[in-house]
């Protein structure tokens, strides 16, 4: 009998022979791989992370974090983007980087979405006041093409008692376009009264026409964006002249911009000078409970 590699059985080998060639389908065929025991282990446990997911709806250990939205003139807060995390028993918090892609494995996008809006939602309330800002959720391009979405929407609304123009949802540049969204599911949503916001523009296939032609109310420009614009003394002059072109667009179409992903003092300053509307980013607050954002209303 011929040795195999690391002292496994012909059983064995054969099992990781197959998963190699799954990878190598995976990656998008005509490549050999060689078995990866690091990367065999964390498809096991993305596995069972995903396996579990049902059940953390179920048992509660899901929760939401907010991070503000400041208008850049005034420095007053705007809005708050609700962001989920799974307060995992074993691995701790997990970040919507991690956990959307598993719901997306399960199956579970469209229950998982539902329960953002309609925590986002309730835990708004707390936050009504002269001039309330509002919460902000992002939409799948799977749930834009539920057909019950908008039935969804005026439900939780209804029964949170939530302001509709309190609740904004924001959908990428790949969901609007995608060809499949049952037809007049934005114009709909933008009918109950909802804010509409185009996320992470600059990065998709969203032209001039095309945006002109959505019930938006803003656009949120995508962080890569404004790497250039960091540096306190060299700020790369083709970013500036990017970003300015785009705030002068959506402008234009009588839309405000958001500026993704601000990480310092002088990026916001320079955001502002080039017309930009509001920021949000690690400058202004990272994400954190919706109680630390009740006090930073209280200092407001």
């Amino acid at each position: 009998m011929h040795p195999v590699a690391d002292g496994a059985g012909a059983a064995e080998t054969m099992h990781r022979a197959e998963i190699a060639l799954r990878w190598a389908s995976a990656d998008g065929g005509g490549r050999w791989l060689r078995f990866d025991p690091a990367r065999h282990a964390g498809d096991v446990a993305r596995w069972a992370l995903t396996v579990a997911l049902p059940a953390a709806l179920e048992r509660g250990e899901l929760t939401l974090h907010y991070q503000p939205i400041f208008g850049l003139a005034d420095q007053a807060v705007q809005g708050v983007e609700a962001l989920v995390r799974w307060r995992h028993p074993e691995r701790g918090l997990l970040e919507p980087h991690q956990l959307i892609g598993l719901a997306e494995e399960a199956g579970l996008t469209v229950p998982l979405g539902r329960w953002v809006l309609e925590h986002a939602c309730g835990e708004a309330l707390r936050w009504t006041r002269p001039g309330s800002p509002y919460v902000s959720v992002n939409l799948a391009a799977t749930q834009v093409r539920e057909p019950g979405l908008v039935d969804d929407v005026a439900r939780l609304l209804a029964k949170t008692g939530l302001e509709p123009s309190r609740l904004q949802l924001e959908l990428t540049e790949c969901a609007f376009g995608e060809a499949d969204t049952p037809p007049g599911t934005i114009d709909a949503l933008a009918g109950l009264g909802v804010r509409v916001a185009v996320d992470d523009f600059g990065t998709g296939w969203a032209n001039y026409a095309s945006l002109r032609a959505l019930p938006a109310c803003e656009v949120k420009l995508a962080a890569a964006l404004l790497a250039g614009l960091r540096s306190p003394r060299y700020p790369d002059p083709v970013d500036e002249v990017f970003v300015s072109g785009l705030v002068r667009l959506v402008h234009s179409l009588g839309l405000t911009v958001t500026a993704k992903g601000v990480e310092t003092a002088t990026q916001a300053d320079r955001l502002h000078a080039l017309g930009c509307d509001a920021g949000q980013g690690w400058h202004f607050g990272r994400p954190g409970p919706a109680a630390r954002f009740t006090e930073l209303l209280g200092r407001a």
